[in-house]
């Protein structure tokens, strides 16, 4: 009889051990569907990502969330910086991702991101591991949070670093929809690295680069060659970026300018430079948002996530935007 019920004991120990071993799996599929992808170390779904081969074909591939996200912080911030400034980009990110997937169109994410063996490229094998996991630090410390305006996903634009000066949303997007992307000083920008760039190139080699946008002109001014006379800043907007430029017969915006022949910022200035275009420029990126470089100094000087957050996005909301999960059809 005592045998009998050590055995019986036993086997109720095991069944509820194995039940106890489970029960995360069990509430998961429960939560999320019988169909979520399972996978070893970084746990968690699978999200499509878009991505391009080195024979330069567009293809769509399956990556784990978490080596997803981690991947396009590691991308888009360098592991140097400060942790509460890491934290403010993992909002970021996450709120544009949860914009897409949450949305009614294409599940497939976009943004560029490092894969594991970028990673161990990128970082000293010394470092692979401290580096990984501050950068998960950044991201489970934030879990879920993104940021809303009026409740929807908020525009959460970010570059390297200004001019000096934030743009404005009005300004530069033509829409009152954006209030909270208003001109904000960040003078120390101006001692970011790579702050200011110098570019000389052939006025021909530049017409041919804008030709997509340049007007139609008939064949004998078409073959002719610009000189410095073609090329006038008209107007810049109140961060000091320029908003209008004369090439030629056409007025562009300076943002057309700067992407056309991959400038690092549409602040800019020129000169001619015997028989060139002598091209300045300040900062680094569009200007539109969050400036990383003034968001770490702030984070250096003691400031929180939330804190740099508002600063840049001043009036939207940081809130719950729930488990990525139940975003993912």
């Amino acid at each position: 009889m005592g045998q009998r019920y050590m055995r019986q004991k036993a086997k109720t120990i095991g069944s509820f051990l194995i039940i106890l071993i489970l029960l995360p799996y069990i509430v998961a599929v429960f939560v999320n569907g019988a169909d979520m992808e399972v996978i070893g170390k970084n746990g968690g779904a699978y999200v499509q990502v878009k991505k391009t081969a080195e024979d330069g074909t567009k293809q769509v591939l399956e990556v784990p969330w978490e080596e997803y996200f981690i991947g396009v912080l590691a991308r888009e911030m360098p592991e140097t910086y400060e942790k509460e400034v890491l934290k403010a980009q993992a909002v970021v990110i996450r709120t544009n991702l949860y914009k897409t997937l949450d949305g009614d169109g294409d599940k497939v994410l976009t943004e560029s991101y490092l894969c594991e063996k970028d990673l161990e490229k990128k970082w000293d094998a010394a470092d692979y591991d401290a580096n990984y996991k501050k950068l998960k630090a950044a991201v489970d410390e934030t879990a879920n949070q993104v940021l809303y305006y009026n409740d929807t996903y908020a525009m959460v634009p970010f570059h390297q670093s200004s001019n000096g000066k934030t743009r404005s949303g009005q300004e530069v997007l033509g829409s009152g929809d954006y209030p909270y992307l208003v001109v904000k000083e960040c003078p120390l920008d101006k001692e970011a690295d790579d702050e200011m760039h110098v570019y000389t190139m052939d006025y021909k080699e530049i017409q041919t680069k804008c030709q997509a946008f340049l007007v139609a002109v008939d064949k004998e001014n078409a073959e002719k060659t610009y000189s410095f006379a073609d090329f006038e800043i008209q107007e810049y907007d109140s961060a000091g970026y320029v908003s209008k430029l004369r090439i030629g017969d056409t007025v562009c915006t300076g943002d057309q300018f700067r992407d056309a022949l991959t400038l690092a910022s549409s602040a800019f200035s020129l000169q001619d430079a015997d028989g060139k275009l002598r091209i300045t420029t300040s900062g680094r990126g569009h200007g539109l948002g969050m400036s990383q470089w003034t968001a770490n100094e702030m984070a250096k000087e003691g400031k929180s996530c939330e804190e740099i957050l508002q600063n840049f996005f001043e009036g939207t909301k940081m809130t719950d935007g729930g488990e990525i999960f139940s975003k993912i059809e």
